[in-house]
C-alpha cells in the first residue's frame, strides 16, 4: 500500500568509498602495509569474494589481531596524508552536497579516516558545507560516532540516514536506529549489502538527492 515519506533532516555520510574514490589507492598500498605489520596480502583474484565480507570477516581473513588494528589504521591514515593529492571525490559529490545544503539538510561525516585527510579531499568549499565531523572512528566503532552526531545535531534517529558502502556502516546505523542508505560503488558489493535490507539503495549519486529530500506528501508504492 502507499506510504508517505517526509525525507531526512540529517544526512550522515561515510567518507572512503562513499564520497571519496580512495579504494584504488588503498589497493595499491595495502600489501606494503601487510608486509610491514605481518598480515596476509590481498590477491587480485580475491577481490570479488572479499567484497561480500563484513569487516570482522575481513579481519579474520587477513589474520589481523584486534590489538594490531590501531597501529595498522594509524599507518594507513598517515600514508594517505602523504598521497592525498592522488585521491579525489567521486564526480558529482560536490554538487550533491551543495544541493542538499540548499534544501536545509544537515550534513555530517562519520569516518575512520582523519579529519585532516577528509578536509583536504573535500576542499575548502565542500568542507564548509559539512556541519558535523566525527572522524578517526575505530574500524568497528562507528556506532559511538553516530550517536555523537545525533546528540550534537539535536535531530532524532528517525529523521536521519547514514549513507555508506560497507556492511559495518549498516550495522552501526541499525544499532542507533538510524536508516541506512547503501551505495553501489564502494567496498561491499550491492548484493552483499542488499542481503541486510538497507532502507535505501543508491545506484548513482543523483539518486541520493532524489531519495533523501522527499517533500511532504511524496508517495511511493511499497
Amino acid at each position: 500500500m502507499p506510504k508517505e515519506y517526509m525525507g531526512y533532516k540529517l544526512v550522515i555520510f561515510d567518507f572512503d568509498g562513499t564520497l571519496a574514490d580512495s579504494i584504488s589507492w588503498f589497493l595499491r598500498v595495502i600489501n606494503e602495509v601487510a608486509d610491514t605489520y605481518r598480515f596476509r596480502r590481498i590477491g587480485e583474484q580475491e577481490l570479488s569474494k572479499l567484497r561480500s565480507y563484513d569487516a570482522r570477516r575481513m579481519l579474520e581473513h587477513f589474520g589481523i589481531p584486534k590489538w594490531k588494528l590501531p597501529l595498522v589504521q594509524r599507518h594507513v591514515r598517515t600514508r594517505m596524508t602523504c598521497d592525498i593529492g592522488t585521491i579525489a571525490l567521486f564526480p558529482g559529490i560536490g554538487e550533491l552536497l551543495q544541493r542538499l545544503r540548499a534544501q536545509d539538510v544537515v550534513l555530517a561525516i562519520v569516518t575512520s579516516n582523519s579529519f585532516i585527510n577528509v578536509r583536504e579531499v573535500l576542499g575548502r568549499q565542500n568542507a564548509s558545507l559539512i556541519q558535523h565531523y566525527a572522524c578517526d572512528a575505530p574500524i568497528l566503532g562507528k556506532r559511538v560516532k553516530l550517536r555523537r552526531v545525533l546528540h550534537k545535531s539535536g535531530i532524532l534517529p528517525s529523521e536521519a540516514i547514514f549513507i555508506g558502502d560497507e556492511i559495518r556502516d549498516l550495522h552501526a546505523a541499525r544499532a542507533e536506529e538510524i536508516a541506512f542508505g547503501a551505495v553501489s560503488w564502494g567496498v561491499n558489493s550491492p548484493e552483499s549489502l542488499s542481503r541486510h535490507s538497507p532502507e535505501e539503495t543508491f545506484s548513482t549519486i543523483d539518486k541520493i538527492e532524489e531519495r533523501v529530500t522527499r517533500p511532504a506528501g511524496w508517495v511511493a508504492s511499497v
